[in-house]
């Protein structure tokens, strides 16, 4: 038996209208048969089916109010045999159709939302010529648009308002309507331009006082009317709308005081003035806009013990006249009066305003001042200085009232380039200084003093004679010359020599010649410096008290800057002295030493004692060098040159003295002069950017190149030392170090701490093998790399010595010879 599954659906239209099926059969024997059994599928007629959502349900169509004639749905079906469908639509009365072949639904006419029914229920059949058909339901809705505008239904546009209502004082009602009046849509929404007095609210359509509105003030002082336009619209966007203007006529009341402007005078009177003397007229307005509400009148004229003194002519009017007397002779008449005046308004409510009149009396001047006394005398010490009080003046004046007195020099007062020396307070007469005085230039001064009462029409003046005695004081101090002066004296100087014959002179106008002392106040360092006379005479001397004692060690200094007093004792005015003072710069150096400074272009070489090395100040002193002298040093140099040069290429071994008599000094010559350079090295501690070459040592220095302080590196020996040219010289005046020092020899660091000497030793070694009696002179005129040897160790000018003269034995201390 052969069934149906129903999986799938057996459809003539879908699936295949035949099936061969192969059936096999076979037994217990294993016998076997194959036959096709072949099944084929009749076609039966089926209704149409629906395609859209009428199949399972009802279909809802909108549509909008004025939308024009056409179609508004399309039915959507289909017939499984593929038979042509037809379509009906009842009930047929309703204002559509469909297409019967189609199945289009058509509009056939212009709905209005407001004037037709608002939904329609259709009914839709299908079928293909047989039976059965099929049904749908359709439901037809009118969709409701905002197609009318709001229309005003409030007649009334004009409205009469007073002036100054409240803020929220209700003025007109708006009223409006919509035929679209539904849900949201027929909400009426109304507004107000301008919105500056007025607004309006947006749902109920009240217009309401926005703000202060003021008849009397521009622009309803002008034009009392005020138009609006309210707008109504039924939707917030895109909506329908209308518009009306509404105007409101604003009327005057009286809300304004008169106002007095100004509302205080302070006229001025001579106290002459005669009866009926007009005084001042008061000035009100009131600025209301309405006659009756700007009419006023003066009132209450009131003066606190006037006795009448004045009145208002005519009545109620602002013109204040004189009726009494002002003479301030009279012992109660006052200086001033006070007087009020009302203007108040002449209809409900009686507003008033104050006006202030104060009546000053002008005093009439008839008599001048007057001193007392008329001559004055006053004295006052020349060591007073400004703002010293001398005296008082005083003058009075019988007018009343009393206006003041101003008080001034006139005359005599000029002195000491001064146009016045005096100053007189104008308002109290106190005499004062403006300077010191000067008794040897005026001893009296005989001042004009003139007073000025105060009346601003017809002042009147007054003299005085004050006589002022200056009395005479010691206020000077001694003028010497000179009083700046720059010396240079050597070391071996004798004490008490009047060093370079200098001498102060000395004056003061108020001292006698006996009254001078001299003393050094600073700068005079173990005291070596002092004064001949010290005291008793306008004439003293420089001389030196003290020998210098560099080599031991005692004195360091090379440059002296003493700062002088000279006091005179005078005591005329109560043992009161005047200091003057006097600066003197002494400058020590070495008798009898001088120095070569030679120049090679491009770089400038100069070998002699550097100041950066001998002295940490300043040793430079002016001198006047004579051309013969110029020219003879040059000529020594010239020498010494060409001598360095013949002995850097002889060997000179035959020659050294055995003795070592001659070597000991030499060695020990050499190390003081080493030893000077370590000290001085040591003395700065700043930054060494810079190497050189000491020709006299052959070691490496580092140096400063902006301050020239110098310390040892490491220690180098030139092998083959050049000569440098000399092409130029000139004389230099050196200042040595403070002394030549005995002992070791001492590698300097900028804290002056000893280290090790072993380079110095090695230096002088090398020195007595090579020349016995100095270092090597190719070494002394060495210039390495081409640097410039300003500052590092000297080369002494060595002294010419007659023939026959036997070579002295070199002292301690003595570098003359090397």
């Amino acid at each position: 038996m052969i069934l149906i599954t129903g999986n799938p659906i057996l459809d003539f239209e879908t699936a295949p209208n035949t099936f061969n099926l192969q059936i096999y059969v076979e037994d217990s024997k294993g016998d076997t048969d194959l036959q096709v059994l072949t099944i084929v599928i009749t076609d039966v007629d089926e209704p149409p089916v629906f395609l859209d959502n009428l199949e399972n349900q009802a279909v809802s169509v909108y549509i909008a109010e004025n939308s024009p004639q056409g179609i508004i749905y399309t039915v959507l079906a289909y017939d499984p045999e593929n038979k042509s469908l037809q379509y009906s639509l009842q009930p047929t009365s309703y204002p559509f159709f469909i297409s019967a072949g189609k199945g289009s639904i058509i509009s056939t006419k212009v709905f209005d939302y407001e004037t037709d029914p608002q939904s329609y229920n259709l009914l839709v059949k299908v079928g293909d010529g047989t039976t059965p058909e099929i049904n749908g339901n359709i439901t037809v809705y009118i969709v409701n648009t905002n197609d009318n505008a709001p229309i005003f239904t409030m007649k009334q546009t004009t409205f009469t308002i007073p002036e100054e209502q409240v803020p929220g004082t209700i003025v007109a009602n708006v009223t409006a309507q919509d035929a679209d009046d539904f849900n949201y849509v027929g909400k009426l929404i109304f507004s107000i331009n301008p919105t500056d007095y007025f607004s309006i609210d947006p749902v109920t359509g009240i217009i309401q006082v926005a703000e202060r509105i003021d008849r009397d003030a521009k622009p309803l002082r002008d034009n009392p009317l005020i138009t609006v336009e309210v707008r109504v619209i039924d939707s917030p966007k895109g909506g329908k709308s209308s518009s009306m203007p509404i105007t409101f006529n604003v009327t005057d009341i009286n809300d304004n005081p008169p106002v007095c402007d100004p509302d205080t005078y302070r006229p001025q009177v001579e106290e002459t003035a005669v009866i009926n003397t007009r005084i001042t007229t008061i000035t009100c307005t009131d600025i209301d806009v309405d006659p009756k509400n700007n009419q006023f009148i003066f009132t209450d004229l009131s003066c606190n013990a006037c006795n009448q003194t004045f009145a208002l002519n005519p009545a109620f009017a602002g013109n204040i006249v004189l009726t009494g007397s002002l003479d301030l002779e009279q012992p109660n008449n006052p200086l001033e009066y006070t007087l009020t005046v009302v203007a108040e308004d002449i209809t409900a409510p009686f507003y008033k305003d104050t006006a202030y009149v104060y009546v000053i009396v002008l005093p009439v001047n008839e008599n001048p001042p007057v001193f007392y006394p008329a001559i004055y005398n006053f004295s006052v010490s020349e060591l007073n200085g400004q703002g010293t009080m001398i005296g008082v003046v005083n003058a009075t004046d019988k007018d009343i009232p009393f206006t003041g007195i101003t008080y001034s020099i006139v005359a005599g007062g000029s002195s000491l380039g001064y146009s016045n020396i005096f100053w007189i307070d104008p308002n109290t007469g106190s005499i004062q200084l403006m300077t010191e005085p000067d008794y040897e230039t005026t001893s009296k001064y005989v001042l004009t003093i003139k007073a000025v009462d105060n009346d601003p029409k017809d002042p009147k003046t007054a003299t005085a004679v004050v006589t002022v005695n200056i009395l005479e004081a010691n206020n000077e101090k001694p003028m010497c010359t000179p009083n700046y002066y720059t010396l240079t004296i050597p070391t071996d100087l004798s004490p008490g020599t009047n060093i370079q014959r200098f001498q102060l002179t000395c004056t003061d106008r108020e001292s006698p010649p006996t009254a001078f002392r001299y003393t050094i106040n600073s700068g005079n360092i173990n005291n070596h410096f002092a004064f001949s006379p010290t005291a008793g005479s306008n004439i003293t001397r420089l001389i030196l008290a003290e020998p210098f004692d560099y080599s031991g060690g005692l004195d360091k200094q090379w440059n002296y800057k003493l700062v002088v007093f000279i006091t005179d004792d005078n005591q005329l005015s109560n043992g009161i002295v005047e200091t003057g003072t006097v600066t003197i710069n002494i400058n020590v150096v070495i008798a009898g030493l001088t120095t070569v400074s030679t120049t090679t272009p491009p770089s400038i070489t100069y070998i002699h004692i550097a100041k950066n090395v001998y002295a940490t100040t300043a040793w430079y002193v002016p001198f006047v060098i004579t051309l013969g002298a110029m020219l003879l040093l040059g000529f020594l140099g010239y020498l010494l040159y060409h001598l360095a040069k013949f002995l850097s290429t002889k060997d000179l071994s035959c020659c050294t003295p055995k003795p070592d008599k001659y070597k000991e000094p030499l060695i020990q010559n050499t190390n003081k002069a080493k030893k000077e350079v370590v000290m001085e090295l040591t003395k700065v501690n700043t930054v060494f950017d810079g190497e050189a070459v000491d020709p006299v040592t052959g070691k490496v220095y580092e140096f400063n190149t902006k301050s020239g302080a110098r310390r040892w590196k490491d220690t180098q020996i030139l092998k083959d030392p050049q000569p440098i040219k000399i092409e130029s010289s000139e004389l230099v005046i050196p200042v040595l170090p403070s002394s030549i020092n005995e002992g070791k020899g001492r590698i300097g660091t900028a804290n002056g701490q000893k280290t090790n000497s072993n380079g110095v030793k090695a230096e002088q070694k090398r020195a007595e093998k090579k020349n016995a009696f100095g270092p090597d002179p190719k070494s002394l005129l060495q210039n390495p790399a081409g640097q410039s040897t300003e500052g590092l160790s000297p080369l002494p000018t060595p002294k010419k010595k007659q023939e026959g003269e036997p070579k002295p034995i070199l002292i301690k201390g003595d570098l003359s010879e090397v």
